[in-house]
């Protein structure tokens, strides 16, 4: 009996370190491998055109980030991004569980409404926007001027392009939350609002003190895989604005892209992302404390 026992062990060891072996592969394959490039590329002048003509060149390259505007306006870009979107869609996320929460007649339909712009390619979305934002004929402006409201320029303008992206990723996004927001609420005793209502408690206070404190730990979850999803912003600002006007949009993924597949600066794209990876490590050791911090 204890060598069966000893065999179904070692045969779920076997099954556990292959599957861990086929994750090693691709993490190696996708993550490490990719790194240590970054990392040697970083320092050196390698041009995708003159992969053997590459030289090491020192700290060159990041004494060039250090004085590049375009650069610090990318970065700035990221951070206004992650700062105006994480709570923008977290909030509409909130709001439409709680509108969806109810039972009431229609609620499956406009749950999928609500939640069906999370399935779309952010590519499609991303053009669709871009032709009802168009300043002259698109929808947007026909309907503010058929109200008597000037026309707005939107992704044409230096100061609405980054606002009306954030709007735009913010909208596309929450469904998602919405649906992980929704099942927190579902899981909140019921008991505790009856309770409530019996000491005469409204609304707001059973919501500051029965159902933030119930989606503490799901709120937590959101806030950290959204921050981290933020930072990858790229197809929004490639596809409505290429970056403009102005480099009022360019973030940082699409500015190392932009050298690294289109002026084919392979060493100074490196150099780039070694320096945003470096950022993003911290921010996450530090988001990664405070979700601690709050566990306890």
């Amino acid at each position: 009996m204890g060598f069966r026992n000893r065999s179904y062990k070692r045969a779920e060891v076997i099954t556990a370190y292959c599957f861990l072996f086929c994750a090693i592969v691709l993490a190696l394959l996708f993550i490490v491998i990719p790194i240590g490039r970054a990392f040697t590329y970083g320092f050196t002048d390698y041009y995708l055109l003159k992969p053997d003509d590459k030289a090491f060149i020192g700290l060159d390259n990041f004494y060039r980030i250090a004085t590049d505007e375009v650069f610090l306006k990318s970065f700035l870009n990221t951070l206004q991004f992650v700062v105006l979107v994480v709570p923008l869609q977290l909030g509409m996320a909130l709001g439409l569980a709680m509108i969806v929460s109810k039972k009431v007649i229609g609620n499956a339909f406009f749950r999928t409404a609500y939640f069906s712009p999370a399935v779309l390619s952010l590519v499609v979305i991303s053009i669709l926007w871009t032709v009802m934002l168009n300043p002259t004929s698109g929808l947007i402006n026909e309907i503010l001027t058929g109200l008597g409201l000037p026309a707005q320029p939107f992704l044409t303008s230096t100061t609405q392009a980054m606002p009306t992206i954030v709007f735009i990723s913010a909208w596309s996004g929450c469904g998602y939350q919405m649906m992980i927001f929704l099942a927190g609420l579902t899981n909140i005793d019921k008991s505790l609002y009856e309770a409530a209502d019996i000491d005469g408690a409204g609304s707001f206070k059973k919501f500051v003190h029965i159902t933030l404190p119930g989606l503490k730990p799901i709120t937590m979850f959101l806030v950290i895989t959204t921050t981290i999803q933020a930072f990858k912003l790229i197809v929004q600002p490639m596809v409505m604005t290429g970056g403009g006007p102005d480099y009022s949009t360019m973030t940082m993924l699409q500015y190392i892209y932009e050298y690294g597949y289109r002026h084919r600066n392979i060493g100074y794209a490196s150099a780039i992302t070694l320096v945003f990876t470096i950022f993003l490590i911290a921010v996450s050791m530090v988001i990664k404390r405070l979700f601690k911090e709050e566990k306890a």
